[in-house]
C-alpha cells in the first residue's frame, strides 16, 4: 500500500468540502484529475471512502477514519516542511562554537544576546577548552567552527578577529604595582606564576621570555588562569596574562599593567575548517560577529578587533 501525498492531500480536500468542484478550486487543479487521486487512494486502501451522487459528497465510515489520518500526515508534511526551511534559510536549528574559556565568558555574550535577539529558535553550543582541544572539535566536525589561538595549518583556514595584549598581573602592595608599565625583563627577576603547558597562554609567555633571553622558571604553574590569579593574590609571586583573561581572575588584591619591551599580543582567529561548507546557522553567527567586528563594539582595555 503506497499512498501517495498527494492522493491523502486530494481526499482531504474533497472531504472537508463535500464536494469535488469547490475542492478543485481550492487546490487550483482540474476536477477529474481530483476524481483520479482519490479514486487511486480508494483503490489502494479496498475501501469506499466516499458516496458520490450528481450532488452530494458524504463520507462512508471508512472515509471519516481516512479523513481523520490524512490530516494528520497532510498537517505534519507541511509542519515539517516549514521546519526544514526555516533550518535551510538559518532560522533554525543550532551553531556549534569551539573557544578559549575568556572568549566564552568575556567576548562571545554579546555576540549571542545579538545574534539570538533576530533568531531565538537557534540554539547556541559552546565548547570551551584549551588550544589544542578546540582546534580538534572542529577537525572532527563536533563544532562548526572556533575562536582561538594557533598557527593557520593546511586543514584550517584562518580569518582573524581581535589581538589581546599581554598585561602584568601583580599583587596590589608589589613594588611594580606603582609603574605605569611593566618590563618583561623586570618579570623575570620575580618569582614567576605560569599557566600550564597545554595552553597557548604558556606558549606565548615561554616565548617573550626566550626573546629577550631571560627564560623565567616558574616559581609554580596551574591549568588555570584563575588559579594562577589567586596565587598572585596570595603575593606568591607575578605573572603575564591577555588581558582578555582578566575578567576571569575575581576579585582579589591584584592590579595588572601593560607590558612592554616586547609588546605581545595574543592573536585570535576564527578557524574553520577548509572546502566544508557550514550550516546557514553558522554562517548567520559568523556575519553576526562581523557586524561587531566592523562596527567597533566596544571591547575590555588591551582588547581590540584586527
Amino acid at each position: 500500500m503506497e499512498s501517495t501525498l498527494r492522493q491523502l492531500t486530494a481526499y482531504a480536500a474533497v472531504a472537508r468540502a463535500a464536494s469535488f468542484t469547490a475542492a478543485a478550486r481550492q487546490l487550483h487543479v482540474s476536477q477529474s484529475s481530483l476524481s483520479r487521486a482519490v479514486a487511486d487512494l480508494e483503490r489502494e486502501l479496498g475501501a469506499q471512502l466516499l458516496e458520490r451522487d450528481t450532488r452530494n459528497v458524504q463520507l462512508t465510515a471508512a472515509g471519516v477514519e481516512a479523513l481523520r489520518i490524512a490530516e494528520q500526515i497532510v498537517n505534519a508534511h507541511r509542519s515539517g516542511m516549514k521546519e526544514l526551511q526555516r533550518f535551510l534559510l538559518g532560522e533554525s536549528g543550532a551553531v556549534v562554537v569551539a573557544t578559549l574559556p575568556s572568549v566564552a565568558a568575556v567576548l562571545l555574550p554579546q555576540v549571542i544576546s545579538g545574534f539570538r535577539s533576530r533568531r531565538p529558535e537557534v540554539a547556541i553550543q559552546i565548547l570551551d577548552g584549551l588550544e589544542r582541544s578546540v582546534l580538534d572539535r572542529v577537525l572532527s566536525g563536533d563544532a562548526d567552527f572556533a575562536i582561538t589561538t594557533g598557527e593557520p595549518s593546511g586543514r584550517l583556514e584562518h580569518r582573524p578577529l581581535v589581538r589581546d595584549r599581554f598585561v602584568a598581573v601583580l599583587p596590589q602592595e608589589h613594588p611594580l604595582a606603582a609603574r605605569t608599565e611593566v618590563a618583561w625583563e623586570d618579570l623575570a627577576r620575580e618569582p614567576f606564576l605560569a599557566v600550564g603547558r597545554e595552553s597557548s597562554v604558556r606558549r606565548l609567555t615561554d616565548a617573550a621570555f626566550a626573546q629577550i633571553d631571560a627564560p623565567a622558571v616558574p616559581a609554580a604553574e596551574a591549568g588555570s588562569v584563575a588559579t594562577v590569579g589567586g596565587l598572585v593574590a596570595a603575593g606568591l609571586g607575578v605573572s603575564a596574562l591577555p588581558a582578555l583573561v582578566l575578567p576571569l581572575l575575581g576579585t582579589g588584591p591584584l592590579v595588572h599593567r601593560p607590558l612592554t619591551d616586547p609588546v605581545v599580543d595574543r592573536r585570535l582567529d576564527i578557524a574553520l575548517r577548509e572546502r566544508r561548507p557550514l550550516p546557514l546557522a553558522a554562517q548567520r553567527f559568523l556575519e553576526t560577529l562581523e557586524e561587531f567586528r566592523t562596527q567597533q563594539r566596544d571591547l575590555p582595555p588591551g582588547v581590540s578587533w584586527a
